[in-house]
């Protein structure tokens, strides 16, 4: 089974439709950025609503689903209806994702058993019906220079050891 998400949105009038396949290569491997800002985003908006640097979307090996997290608490996604301040949210097809006022619907997940990390991805917010939130994983940044591991905090900092933007820095589980 191919692992791959479609996305749909509309941004300044212009539909668009986006698939990404697992391996797919990615500026953060492992991850599918989302934002406003060309240089750390995979898939950039244009609206000043939209964080530069908003959210990103990974294959959670463990679970077997795709999923979004946020990465602007000031400025949180909302999926399918709930606010993501902080940790994560799976992604099934039907799922939206509003960044400020754009909104990203998952048009077709299809997620099989990989064996090796995901390097690319890309979907919107599953639909939970579940009452319970979704609990935050404990994730940080691989510095891309000396492979120290950072928590998120450290991001617009770089890394605290070698001092290298840790904006390229892989998501990894602590």
């Amino acid at each position: 089974m191919t692992n791959q998400l479609t996305l749909a949105w509309t941004e300044a009038g212009v539909h668009q439709t986006r698939t990404i396949q697992y391996g797919q290569p990615t500026k953060n491997p492992g991850t599918l950025r989302l934002g406003r800002d060309p240089a750390k985003c995979d898939l950039v908006f244009s609206d000043s609503s939209v964080s530069g640097l908003h959210v990103e979307i990974f294959f959670n090996r463990e679970l077997q689903e795709y999923a979004v997290r946020n990465l602007r608490p000031s400025n949180p996604p909302l999926v399918d209806g709930k606010i993501i301040a902080q940790g994560e949210a799976k992604l099934s097809s039907g799922s939206r994702i509003h960044l400020g006022q754009v909104e990203i619907e998952v048009v077709e997940v299809s997620a099989g058993a990989l064996a090796i990390p995901l390097t690319v991805l890309l979907s919107a917010p599953a639909a939970q019906s579940s009452s319970q939130p979704t609990q935050p994983s404990a994730y940080g940044l691989q510095c891309p220079k000396c492979s120290r591991i950072s928590p998120y905090a450290q991001l617009s900092a770089g890394c605290p050891w070698c001092g290298t933007s840790l904006a390229a820095a892989a998501s990894v589980v602590l």
